[in-house]
């Protein structure tokens, strides 16, 4: 999953040969998970067909007010458009559409979408090497750059005309690259390595059967997608579910037993700043491991059990800088054992949630939670879905170690 999963993003394309380009960047966007809207200049349509554009980002390709072929079409609300947007990239820019951006001419649907867009705007120049450096088209970059406007560069190399230099339009690669790292940028966790626990553990009892739990993980993976789309470098240490997680900023290690979790959890802790175990890790494994499978007999069962190393405990000790998070899952005196779970275990904000409350607990889609800091703050909230308590509990780490 890319950083662009889930934006909308507009595409403008005027009228420059390398509009033939917009169909690949186009793939691109929506292969990174974006809704992509794409609005044409009328003669860009000389260059790429609205059908090639359309069955590519699989929505309405617009270029005019209305529909001339339709009298009782509804007109294409240029600000809805604008605002419906994350971000607003144009490419190609020709040097007559930038000129027309940097002085506020307004003859056609993408720049009065463009003059109503209060999202992020990045433009791609494409045109001849004099052109491009001719002082009519400078003075249209230093306007652009003062509206705070950002220009992804043009590449040198040949051109249309045939001569060597810059002008080319960024390949479409190269556009989703700059983007991306632009936006990564200005994240607040950018630049922060957080370590994930997610899950159950199984603790064998053959080869067979297992201790386990009910986690279902989905809170932990929240956790990942959401520190990953606010720009951290995350590992995600996950138990044995059933999800599956794809991000660039996202690197999943699968571990099955409370053993291998506390490994792995330890082998990555030194490198990272922030470490969140919301894992349902076995607090009891079994002794003895039959080698074969265990057969029903009549009567009862003994089995031997012994402590699992306790992970979140172990962390506390040995952390240094690291901002570390551990859950407590409760089903009586919440408040108060999650307090005492939280000096216990050293540790800096501690999230409860209970298995009396509706809507939250294991398999779920949704959570209520109680946050509790280090300094005593009790911060509870209502029955959210999964990916905003992941949210909300982001926000605090943030405040946290920026206070």
């Amino acid at each position: 999953m890319s950083i662009l999963s889930g934006k909308r993003i507009l595409l403008g394309i005027t009228a420059g040969i390398a509009a033939y380009k917009s169909a690949f960047l186009v793939r691109l966007l929506v292969k990174n998970g974006a809704d992509v809207k794409v609005i044409m200049t009328p003669s860009s349509k000389e260059f790429v067909t609205p059908l090639t554009l359309s069955t590519l980002s699989k929505n309405e390709v617009y270029s005019s007010f209305t529909n001339e072929d339709d009298d009782n079409a509804q007109w294409n609300n240029h600000v809805e458009l604008a605002l419906w947007a994350d971000l607003f990239v144009i490419a190609p820019a020709t040097a007559n559409t930038l000129s027309k951006m940097a002085n506020g001419v307004c003859d056609n649907l993408l720049l009065a979408v463009y003059l109503s867009a209060k999202c992020p705007v990045y433009y791609a120049p494409a045109m001849d090497l004099d052109m491009y450096k001719h002082p009519t088209t400078l003075a249209s970059f230093s306007k652009l750059n003062e509206f705070e406007n950002i220009q992804i560069p043009a590449a040198s190399g040949e051109l249309a005309s045939g001569l060597i230099g810059q002008g080319r339009m960024a390949e479409p690669s190269e556009i989703v690259y700059f983007i991306e790292k632009n936006i990564l940028k200005d994240l607040p966790l950018r630049g922060k390595k957080i370590l994930i626990t997610a899950g159950p553990t199984f603790e064998a009892i053959d080869p067979v059967r297992f201790i386990g739990n009910h986690s279902s993980g989905k809170m932990g993976y929240a956790v990942a997608e959401t520190a990953a789309s606010m720009g951290a470098e995350v590992v995600l240490i996950s138990g044995p579910v059933s999800l599956q997680i794809e991000h660039s900023l996202i690197k999943v290690i699968k571990v099955t037993t409370a053993h291998e979790m506390y490994e792995a959890t330890h082998n990555h802790f030194n490198d990272c700043s922030i470490a969140i175990l919301s894992a349902a890790v076995a607090d009891f494994t079994p002794i003895n491991v039959a080698n074969q499978k265990i057969k029903k007999k009549e009567g009862s069962l003994t089995m031997e059990l012994k402590k699992t190393k306790d992970i979140l405990a172990s962390l506390g000790k040995i952390k240094d800088k690291q901002f570390l998070v551990g859950f407590a899952l409760e089903t009586e005196n919440e408040i108060e054992n999650a307090k005492t779970k939280l000096l216990r275990k050293n540790l800096d904000l501690i999230v409860l949630n209970s298995l009396n409350d509706k809507g939250a607990g294991f398999k779920t889609d949704t959570n209520k939670v109680t946050i509790i800091t280090k300094d005593n703050k009790i911060v509870p909230y209502p029955v959210k879905r999964k990916r905003e308590v992941a949210f909300d509990i982001l926000q605090h780490i943030i405040k946290q170690i920026h206070a």
